[in-house]
């Protein structure tokens, strides 16, 4: 009776150890939905419920399950601590899942490995049903996209580093020029040639009027146009009258109130000045041709009337009588 019990003992135990060995991994496959509209989702839940330490193998799914059942996204294995009083663990695996395919399909079954065994999972049905067109109804145009205003205020929120980066390339050109401009040297001031006194300046283009040799080579017309030329230009210099445009009587009637006026002019000096222009007038206007001596003898009748009236004190220039 005892080795009976002992042995029925034995038995139970091998039983229970097989049952407990076989519950050491459990997989499965389900679906959130097994209905679903065609181009509807519906999430496949792979998940195996092991003891802790265990190591176990999910399958790896790609983009499709079949040709009829694709893989819309895949989501990250997760662990779970199972509270039964025992020390099990559940890994799971979510894929979201659609069809585009009417009809009845078969998700097959998966299979998972741990320590070198396979374990799979039953085939799970999936109907998917086609829309139903209402086709007593009219069919409609597609409706036009609408319109949506875009203000200057959004292209600026929409360009706004563009913007920036422009604003602040311009202040940056600005502070440059700003700066070079305040480092640039000063211009050095062009140093002007002294103006020369009235009466120097008058000799100096007699005595080149002399060197120029004009009435010994026959221009006699031309050496008297110079000549009255440089001695109007001092006039009006020297006493600030206008003499270029008026005849030789306007000119001494102008100087006639400057008699003895700072020194500068005498009634001889004014008669010396008419008998050099009425000679000249004479040469440009009545053709006269005055013997040799007398053209040399007006040149230095001009001399000497700039020299006899020339005066620093009533020259403006600053020039000094020579």
């Amino acid at each position: 009776m005892k080795r009976f019990i002992r042995l029925t003992l034995s038995i139970v135990c091998c039983v229970l150890g097989l049952a407990a060995s076989a519950q050491d991994v459990r997989v499965a496959a389900v679906l959130d939905t097994g209905v679903i509209a065609l181009g509807d989702q519906t999430v496949l839940r792979l998940s195996a419920e092991v003891v802790r330490g265990k190591r176990v193998s999910l399958p790896a799914l790609t983009d499709t399950i079949s040709s009829k059942i694709l893989i819309a996204a895949a989501g990250k294995a997760d662990t779970s601590d199972l509270k039964n009083g025992q020390d099990l663990i559940r890994i799971e695996q979510a894929y979201t899942i659609t069809s585009f395919e009417p009809g009845l399909h078969q998700v097959p079954g998966f299979t998972f490995e741990a320590d070198g065994k396979t374990y799979t999972t039953d085939p799970l049905p999936l109907q998917v049903t086609s829309v139903q067109v209402d086709t007593t109804k009219a069919i409609f145009d597609i409706k036009q996209p609408l319109g949506v205003s875009y203000t200057f205020l959004d292209w600026l929120s929409d360009n706004k580093v563009l913007v920036g980066a422009g604003l602040l390339l311009v202040l940056l050109l600005g502070l440059l020029w700003y700066y070079f401009r305040r480092r640039k040297p000063a211009e050095k001031p062009v140093p002007q040639e002294p103006v020369l006194a009235a009466h120097v300046e008058a000799l100096q283009k007699l005595d080149e009027l002399n060197a120029k040799k004009l009435w010994q080579q026959g221009q006699v017309k031309a050496y008297y146009s110079d000549l009255t030329e440089i001695l109007k230009i001092y006039l009006e210099r020297r006493f600030r009258i206008s003499a270029q445009e008026h005849t030789t009587d306007e000119i001494l009637n102008a100087l006639k109130g400057l008699e003895k006026v700072d020194g500068g002019l005498s009634a001889a000096d004014r008669a010396a000045l008419g008998q050099i222009l009425s000679e000249a007038d004479l040469v440009k206007f009545a053709k006269a041709v005055p013997a040799p001596g007398e053209n040399d003898l007006r040149l230095a009748e001009a001399i000497a009337f700039v020299r006899a009236t020339g005066s620093e004190a009533a020259d403006k220039t600053g020039g000094k009588v020579q």
